[in-house]
């Protein structure tokens, strides 16, 4: 797929790095090709961020074409030479994403003619990316027009137009006017100005003011900033113009400003900043150093020789692209992707097919796409845990789902700005709000009447944030809830028990985890809830894994797991994953069973063709479920550990709406992964459930 401009500064790489995002979830050998680049400019920060994307394994120079000057200097032999690389890498790679060259601000015809043969030579789709920047509509369908026809006409094949950079207030328009002058055939959208895209990074300020970090993380370095406020007046005045990371520009002897900003971070009641700038060249007091040392944050603070108005001018022309050093352009360089570039019509226009191999960065992609593609209300019980609010900033940067954080605003929101984590697109409840309190606690007393809870007794149960977040869930203003980074399994998931209750179809709640394997993506079940589950119940147990394997885009074969395979073995164990077996053929007969079978049987084809020659399921299982916990629970993270999987899970099903558990020494990955699979959950609850 060829991702082309027409002119400079029209944002492709974020095109380009879209695209890459959503091939990643089809194929396990993507690759990146730069037909021409710029030698004597540096490495090429375009290339860099395609190759640093985790699905890319490719090294720098092998995604390079031929240098501009030597394209300029004879187009025949360059063409000739991106032939030959281009070719090299298609062996290697089942998709390449080809980017075009970059322009020097302005348009340049040569340029754009190069590229369309280029395209041509490679027989590549070609996606053109234009600028919408303070473009009326009607005046960018007339580039669109000359761009489609100028790659037409050197044989090219164009088959989307992107108008990047667009007006948020006109999209509609702006599709509407590009689509009717292209037709029907050519794919139109229109994505918006995307404002940290586009903003600099704190260290390319501290570039441009030429300045020093006397205080500060420098992994806040590439956090961006948003936006200037100068502070040249009293300190109530400049807590009313801040907004929400942006950098302080402050005379460098204001020394009552830098205490008070950095107590304004530690209140929790003002936008987080992103930095502060001190200007004059002006050396900190030690005591207001002591003082500010003491309040324990890591907020930048740059020190530069340059005056207040000059520091502020050059931080004004300051801009960033995307690069692959500032996870939060990444972030939201995914998200507008996601949520503004037609990716699968795009994907289905290049017939890229889904690859037989499904490896753990292929599902993660894939599960991402899903989440985003209807959010839900996800909430977090334990917000004020710092890998909740880390997970929080990932999850709401990247537009997988919307998040409640249950805590105190003001002290969350003061904990988030200390850690350095934007979550100011999350909602924050508190669960002492007497309003919700008094909700919750009628309708839980309702709930629980039979069980003799007095309304009194509710109140008091339902401060618990387990039980809050849960009351959200069952009133419908949460889709489902993650918790346990804090709390006790039992903790986290009683609660439910009492108010969600399990689906009228199920028997019990049980679990499972995907695992991850380098090639495939497994079910096991159940490995973390029942000890010692009885036949009907493993039968409940082995149709709740199939349902949960459909859901998540895995065709289910179940293997009944046993130390015993057909009818080779007896015993009480054995019966029982017999009986089970028999059950889940005679309850749900559109599912591939088998049972009771060895682990080696069900997985291992060439010992299945041996055990079971006949079997549907045997050696190619897909959702293996273990006759008891201990044997569950074991052999999930013997894989897990020996086979170097990636275990998704706990995933708790059975429920009427999704809850899900978090081991306490979960990873910051592993909630971001939970509260994805949470809310994939959730889109398939029925509507009103």
């Amino acid at each position: 797929m060829y991702v082309a401009s027409p002119e400079g500064l029209t944002g492709k790489s974020t095109v380009a790095f879209g695209l890459l995002e959503a091939l990643a979830a089809r194929s396990d050998r993507v690759g990146v090709f730069r037909p021409v680049y710029k030698a004597g400019a540096g490495r090429d920060e375009a290339v860099e961020l395609l190759i640093a994307h985790p699905a890319v394994s490719q090294d720098y120079e092998e995604a390079l074409g031929v240098d501009s000057q030597a394209a300029l200097a004879d187009p025949e032999a360059a063409h000739e030479a991106i032939l030959r690389r281009y070719h090299a890498l298609a062996e290697r790679y089942a998709v390449l994403v080809v980017l075009g060259s970059d322009y020097d601000s302005v348009a340049n015809p040569t340029e754009l003619a190069f590229n369309a043969e280029v395209a041509a030579n490679l027989g590549a789709p070609v996606v053109i990316v234009v600028s919408g920047l303070e473009r009326r509509p009607e005046e960018i369908a007339g580039l669109a027009v000359v761009s489609v026809g100028e790659f037409s006409s050197h044989h090219a094949a164009p088959i989307a137009l992107i108008v990047n950079r667009s007006a948020a207030d006109a999209l509609e328009d702006i599709r509407g006017a590009v689509s009717a002058k292209l037709g029907e055939g050519m794919i139109v959208a229109a994505v918006p100005e995307n404002p940290v895209i586009m903003a600099p990074t704190v260290a390319a300020i501290q570039e441009a003011v030429e300045g020093t970090l006397v205080q500060g993380s420098t992994e806040w370095l590439g956090r961006v900033s948003l936006g200037t406020v100068v502070a040249a007046m009293s300190l109530p005045n400049v807590l009313r113009r801040l907004s929400e990371n942006c950098t302080v520009v402050a005379p460098g002897d204001r020394y009552d400003l830098l205490p008070g900003l950095f107590m304004a971070q530690q209140s929790g009641a003002h936008p987080a900043l992103s930095s502060i700038v001190l200007t004059g060249g002006y050396e900190i007091p030690q005591e207001i150093t002591d003082l500010v040392e003491g309040l324990g944050q890591d907020l930048p603070v740059i020190a530069t020789e340059h005056s207040t108005f000059d520091a502020a001018v050059k931080i004004a022309g300051t801009s960033s692209r995307l690069t692959a050093d500032s996870a939060q352009k990444v972030d939201a360089a995914r998200r507008a992707a996601s949520e503004h570039l037609p990716l699968e019509a795009l994907l289905e226009r290049i017939d890229v097919s889904r690859s037989d191999v499904v490896t753990p960065m292929m599902f993660e992609f894939e599960l991402l796409a899903r989440a985003r593609g209807e959010k839900k209300r996800i909430v977090l019980p334990e917000g004020d845990e710092p890998r909740i609010l880390a997970a929080a900033e990932s999850i709401l940067a990247r537009g997988v789902a919307d998040l409640i954080l249950l805590g105190d605003e003001n002290a969350i929101r003061a904990k988030a700005a200390l850690l350095g984590h934007d979550i100011s697109e999350a909602t924050v409840v508190s669960p002492q709000d007497p309003e919700l309190l008094e909700k919750y606690a009628a309708e839980y007393a309702r709930l629980r009447a039979k069980k003799g809870v007095t309304l009194e007794q509710a109140r008091e149960r339902i401060q618990d944030v387990s039980y809050f977040g849960t009351m959200m869930v069952q009133m419908g203003e949460a889709d489902g809830m993650v918790s346990g980074a804090v709390h006790s399994t039992a903790h986290t998931i009683r609660p439910s028990f009492e108010i969600i209750k399990t689906r009228p179809d199920a028997k019990i709640v049980s679990s499972v985890f995907l695992m991850a394997l380098q090639d495939r993506v497994l079910v096991y079940g159940d490995c973390a809830v029942n000890p010692d589950p009885s036949a009907e119940q493993l039968a409940d147990i082995a149709a709740q894994s199939a349902a949960t394997a459909v859901q998540f885009g895995i065709e289910p074969r179940v293997a009944m797991l046993s130390y015993s395979t057909g009818s080779s073995g007896s015993g009480a164990d054995v019966d029982k994953v017999r009986e089970a077996t028999e059950a889940v053929r005679a309850h749900h007969p559109e599912l591939s069973v088998e049972g009771p079978i060895q682990y080696d049987a069900a997985v291992d084809a060439s010992v299945a063709k041996t055990k079971l020659p006949d079997s549907a399921v045997a050696g190619r299982a897909t959702v293996f479920v273990f006759p008891d916990l201990n044997t569950g629970n074991n052999t999930y993270k013997a894989v897990q550990r020996s086979a170097g999987a990636i275990a998704i899970g706990p995933v708790l099903q059975g429920l009427n709406k999704p809850v899900n558990d978090l081991s306490r020494g979960a990873l910051v990955d592993d909630i971001i992964n939970t509260v994805i699979i949470t809310a994939i959950q959730a889109q398939s609850q029925p509507a009103g459930a």
